[in-house]
């Protein structure tokens, strides 16, 4: 799917669903990120990974043994706490919990920032293990708001034009992520490591005082290499 595909059908009253993985802050990426988004012109809504506060739960689920669908509730949780820190980075983020509230913050011009507890407990088609995680959420989240674009971004390289399925297979999403995207025919992208101008075009933001269209009218006759990290809808 590319780029200007998924901008456009945001435009039309879809939002990028953007999910921000929580190991972005472990690898020094995230202000950087965050500052990106924070300038975006298509419009989107925050997915946050749970990071560091979701090893938190599972290494105390290891310790004391609690099932996996307590686990599951305290990593929504550990999300929370993520999210919480991007809005506390970028003012122009606003954490919110409901689907109406994600759309009301979203006419706003406000960048809203998902908190997904109360949403997914009560959502029969989330499994409440660690078989969903984040990138599952924001499938599911992509699906229920209408067959959304949905776009994960990863600290990690990504393999060139691999599936959801392969990806899944790999370990670099979850199994729910893949499910979804195939169930609801998701258009769908990841992007990893070094692809922030990639973002950057998605999200509609000026790099060196230009945008991607600025720069193409600027270099006529040339092609854009097309981004290393894209995920195709089969």
């Amino acid at each position: 799917m590319s780029l200007r595909t998924l901008n456009t059908r945001a435009r039309a009253g879809r939002p990028i669903v953007l999910k921000l993985g929580g190991s972005l802050a472990e690898s020094k990426r995230l202000a950087r990120i965050l500052a990106l988004v924070a300038q975006a012109r298509t419009p989107v809504a925050i997915v946050p990974g749970g990071g560091a506060f979701a090893d938190a739960v599972r290494a105390a689920q290891a310790r004391h043994g609690f099932s996996d669908a307590e686990a599951h509730r305290m990593a929504l949780l550990a999300m929370h706490q993520t999210g919480l820190m991007m809005a506390a980075l970028q003012p122009r983020l606003k954490p919110v919990e409901t689907l109406a509230g994600l759309r009301r913050i979203a006419r706003s011009g406000r960048i809203p920032v998902w908190l997904p507890l109360k949403t997914v407990e009560r959502d029969g088609r989330i499994t409440a293990d660690w078989s969903t995680t984040s990138d599952g959420l924001a499938a599911r989240l992509a699906e229920r708001l209408g067959r959304a674009p949905v776009v994960l971004v990863k600290s990690c390289r990504i393999p060139k034009r691999a599936s959801a399925a392969v990806l899944a297979r790999d370990g670099v999403v979850d199994p729910t992520f893949a499910a979804i995207v195939e169930r609801a025919r998701l258009d769908w992208r990841v992007l990893g490591a070094g692809d922030e101008e990639a973002l950057a075009e998605l999200l509609q933001v000026e790099v060196h005082g230009e945008t991607p269209q600025t720069r193409d009218k600027r270099k006529p006759g040339r092609r854009v290499a097309a981004p290393r990290a894209i995920g195709r809808r089969t």
